[in-house]
């Protein structure tokens, strides 16, 4: 069980907060569930959503993750229901990472396991480690990788590039309290195809 304080900061708008954890896929069911679901808050209120397991198969080797969704729906102003207005829907979507006890290793270097090999223009990514490293930067000779996010643990993740990568690949992650690692560099030549 975990908490997350939602807070309404504003000193007059009244917000209904609906709010649930998903597996990234619309199909996919979680074994989470978030009490309350739908709640409203007013100004300058704090309301805590506890987020539970209920159960399911999750893999204790290693790290799983969800995501938590928490929409804001903007009350309407029924003292002018005939004005034009644009009303906002923001839904923030977070991760949720389940770590099971007595993993091995520490989450905070996972990132400087990361091994790196080169397939022809891919470049391929792959942790030895039970904790997802979730990358802040990925750069190539000094060139930024687009769409660099999750790598999962005990798996890989592969990134087409321009031209076949050779020379420094440098990257840097994001930790568990949101802080930015410190810069790490492989350099390696030759593909490991051949």
């Amino acid at each position: 069980e975990t908490t997350v304080s939602v807070l309404n900061p504003e000193k007059s708008g009244v917000y209904l907060i609906q709010s649930w954890v998903d597996g990234g896929q619309k199909s996919d069911r979680s074994p989470f569930i978030v009490t309350p679901p739908l709640f409203r808050i007013n100004p300058g209120e704090e309301n805590i959503l506890r987020i539970v397991r209920t159960g399911g198969f999750l893999p204790e080797n290693r790290e799983s993750v969800f995501w938590l969704n928490v929409k804001s729906i903007p009350a309407m102003d029924s003292r002018a229901p005939d004005e034009n207005r644009l009303q906002l829907v923001v839904k923030s979507r977070l991760k949720l990472f389940y770590r099971p006890s007595g993993l091995k290793g520490d989450p905070e270097t996972a990132y400087r396991k990361l091994q790196i090999a080169r397939h022809g223009s891919t470049l391929v990514m792959r942790n030895p480690t039970p904790y997802f490293v979730t990358l802040f930067s990925l750069k190539v000779n000094g060139h930024e990788v687009r769409d660099a996010d999750l790598v999962p643990p005990e798996g890989q993740v592969s990134y087409r590039l321009a031209s076949p990568p050779a020379g420094t690949v440098t990257w840097q992650a994001i930790n568990d309290y949101g802080g930015i690692s410190q810069s790490e560099s492989r350099r390696f030549e030759g593909d490991a195809g051949e």
